[in-house]
């Protein structure tokens, strides 16, 4: 039920027992005081009749007189009780009406002596109310029936009835203004503080009340933007919380007391495997024992020491730690990354000291044999001819290392233009030439149609060609093909080098960009080479945006190629 609808019902009780009460209590009262005015009406008139009644009064006449007067029945009697005169009786027949001493108020009247004024007595009984007064020549009393009364109550009382309905109506329209001036307002208020409740912030009570109604609807108008301003301080700070979060590189992963993860960010999403919808169950997590009892001891308020743990092929540093309303957050770190920077700095340290043992170890003890002063000119010449060989590998070895640090750190950067392919190949052929007629190789110079120039540093164009062309030359037998060639595609242009030599198997294929990475370790040390020249020509291709790729089937050749970008990208390392 309606606000509304509960005042009008109220108001209408209201008035419903108001009018009752009145009725009841008016009827009543109205009653009693009728039936004593009617008591003293009746004793007045009878202390009349009785003064009038002298020794010479005739006393039928005078209660006939009298009663025709006052509408009431007159009765007198004499000093034995007699009646000598009534009203409703004819001087016949009142000789036979019975004597009142037989009556207990007549008998009590006669009793009592005659006095001046005449004592006159008032009673009710039996539905009618009578007085009688005691005088010399007897007694006078006066009758008056108590229906008369009733029927003025009856009128009276319908007349408070009517008058209470109409007052029913009147307060049931006024109880129905003040019901809708009184909820109607309670209902806007409600209806603001429902939409409050349900997120609407931008509710507002629009009332202007006096009174505690205004003065609600000016706490729920300052509550309301109370809660917007903290509501929009927390979601600020969530927003700027949540992208801090994602910003970071380690994972976070938070766990709520029911043992779910109730926020993650990217990072611990990838490095943890979890793609579902949050909340998580932590049986999610993987099913790694130093993850598990980390996050147990977390939960249970106790801090673990930090510790490390493999997921899948990652190394992950984790930190654990429990929240003061339970749960617990957990901190990710990648430690791959660093591991792998400490391996390919054990082995670059291992390769560089294994690179140069050789060549110092021959430099050595050939010095040191050329220390002896009795060794024959032709031999000391050859000695001679071996520490040069040996110390140019050497040179060879640092130069190569000095480049690829400095295109690594970014110490340098390309200088695009427009590159003629067949130019920088012929360049870069030059160096090899006297190695190819010796083991009798053919090399050609195909460049495409469409394809003769490419966007690129020319420096790193010669370089790029220089360590393919070298290496394919080393690595093919006598009587091979060594083919320099470029080739349009949608991206740019690709240069590349073929030949018919030994070629590489599917296993070392994908590695052999790496520093210090040989197929055959030996054969390529007394061909030498130093390991480094594909490591530098996959940075310089890199350098300008483009990939650098090798195809080979092994017995039958090899084919690296150096895509190249149209336009001009930034480098990467």
């Amino acid at each position: 039920m309606r606000l509304a609808q509960r005042l009008l019902l109220g108001s209408l009780l209201v008035v419903g027992v108001l009018i009752a009460f009145i009725v009841l209590t008016s009827d009543r009262r109205l009653d009693d005081r009728l039936v004593a005015e009617a008591q003293a009406q009746i004793a007045r008139e009878t202390g009349v009749i009785a003064r009038e009644w002298g020794p010479r009064t005739e006393p039928d006449s005078l209660a006939d007189a009298w009663s025709a007067a006052l509408d009431r029945r007159v009765v007198l009697f004499d000093t034995t009780g007699r009646v000598v005169g009534h009203s409703e009786f004819e001087s016949p027949a009142i000789g036979l009406l019975p004597e009142g001493r037989s009556m207990p108020a007549i008998a009590t009247a006669l009793g009592r002596r005659p006095g001046s004024p005449p004592d006159v007595g008032v009673q009710a009984d039996a539905g009618e109310t009578y007085a009688i007064a005691r005088v010399p020549q007897g007694l006078v009393r006066i009758d008056s029936p108590l229906r008369r009364l009733d029927a003025i109550t009856r009128g009276v009382r319908q007349d408070v009835v009517l008058a209470g309905f109409i007052a029913m109506i009147i307060a049931a329209g006024l109880a129905y203004l003040f019901s809708r001036a009184v909820s109607r307002p309670i209902v806007e208020l409600r209806d603001v503080a429902r939409g409050l409740a349900a997120g609407d912030l931008s509710r507002r009570p629009r009332l202007a009340a006096p009174g505690e109604v205004g003065d609600l609807a000016t706490a729920l108008h300052r509550m309301a933007d109370q809660l917007a301003a903290r509501l929009n301080a927390l979601e600020t700070e969530d927003a700027l919380m949540a992208a801090l979060i994602e910003a970071l590189n380690e994972g976070v992963v938070a766990v709520d007391g029911s043992r779910r993860i109730v926020r993650i960010n990217e990072a611990g999403r990838r490095l943890l495997g979890l793609r579902a919808p949050m909340p998580i169950p932590v049986d999610h997590l993987p099913r790694e024992r130093a993850l598990r009892e980390a996050l147990d001891l977390a939960l249970a308020g106790a801090i673990p020491a930090p510790t490390e743990l493999r997921v899948d092929d990652r190394v992950l540093a984790l930190t654990a730690r429990p929240l003061a309303s339970g749960g617990a957050v957990l901190a990710l770190f990648d430690l791959s990354p660093v591991r792998r920077l400490e391996a390919v700095r054990r082995d670059f340290v291992a390769n560089v000291s294994h690179e140069l043992k050789t060549p110092l170890t021959v430099i050595g003890g050939f010095a040191e044999t050329l220390a002896d002063d009795e060794l024959p000119t032709e031999q000391r010449r050859r000695f001679a001819e071996t520490i040069q060989v040996h110390a140019r590998r050497m040179q060879r070895i640092v130069d190569d290392l000095l480049d690829l640090s400095r295109i690594e750190s970014g110490g340098w950067l390309p200088n695009p233009t427009t590159v003629d392919v067949a130019t920088a190949a012929g360049d870069a052929l030059a160096t090899v030439r006297d190695a190819a007629i010796a083991k009798r190789i053919t090399i050609d110079v195909r460049p495409a149609k469409g394809a003769a120039t490419v966007y690129a540093d020319p420096t790193a164009v010669r370089q790029i060609l220089s360590n393919l062309v070298e290496n394919a030359v080393r690595y093919t037998p006598e009587g091979g093909t060594v083919t320099v060639f470029s080739e349009a595609d949608a991206d740019g242009v690709r240069i590349g080098v073929q030949d018919t030599g030994v070629g590489i198997a599917p296993d070392h294929l994908s590695r052999i960009f790496e520093r210090f990475y040989r197929v055959d370790p030996a054969r390529s040390r007394d061909a030498g080479g130093t390991g480094l020249g594909l490591s530098i020509v996959r940075h310089l291709v890199e350098a300008h945006g483009g990939r650098a790729r090798a195809e080979s089937t092994f017995g039958r050749g090899t084919t690296v190629i150096a895509s190249f970008p149209n336009t001009r990208t930034s480098p990467t390392s």
